[in-house]
């Protein structure tokens, strides 16, 4: 069962995005954790909503039979970035880039997200700007600065 497509249209019809999907065993229970944003983020109001509705159309799909817990949140403001989707709505923030090899002799690159196409992003860091194929990503998020006004969410 493709859980991701069974829950997006529930969480879109909420008006919210669906950040991240996994589905864990941890235990003697498995857990469904599902990240939501939108512009402005979200509130708590808003997830417990959400979480009403999307444990509504897991049961009507007959999904765990074995039994999970379902957990609903924010991706957070330091939050994974997996998908060509999430760094493009990510760009103008700081982030912090690991990836599989060195390029320019790192495998740590951290700075400004410039742009994100559907090949590579962009970094900007001291040592200026560095694009990145997704392909060498190991992992990235984005990194919140105490201070400042900058957060989009």
């Amino acid at each position: 069962m493709d859980v991701e497509a069974l829950l997006r249209p529930v969480v879109e019809s909420a008006g919210l995005e669906l950040w991240e999907v996994s589905f864990h065993g941890e235990g003697a229970r498995s857990v469904l954790r599902v990240s939501v944003d939108r512009e402005g983020g979200v509130d708590l109001d808003t997830i417990a909503e959400v979480s009403e509705r999307l444990s509504r159309r897991l049961d009507l799909e007959d999904f765990g039979p074995q039994g999970y817990a379902l957990e609903v949140g924010s991706p957070g403001l330091e939050r994974p970035l997996r998908t060509p989707r999430h760094f493009e709505r990510s760009v103008g923030l700081h982030v912090k880039v690991k990836t599989t090899g060195p390029i320019d002799g790192s495998k740590v690159h951290e700075g400004a997200l410039v742009s994100a196409d559907a090949e590579a992003i962009v970094v900007a860091s001291e040592g200026g700007e560095l694009r990145v194929p997704y392909a060498d990503i190991a992992s990235a998020r984005t990194v919140f600065e105490w201070g400042t006004a900058r957060s989009k969410r």
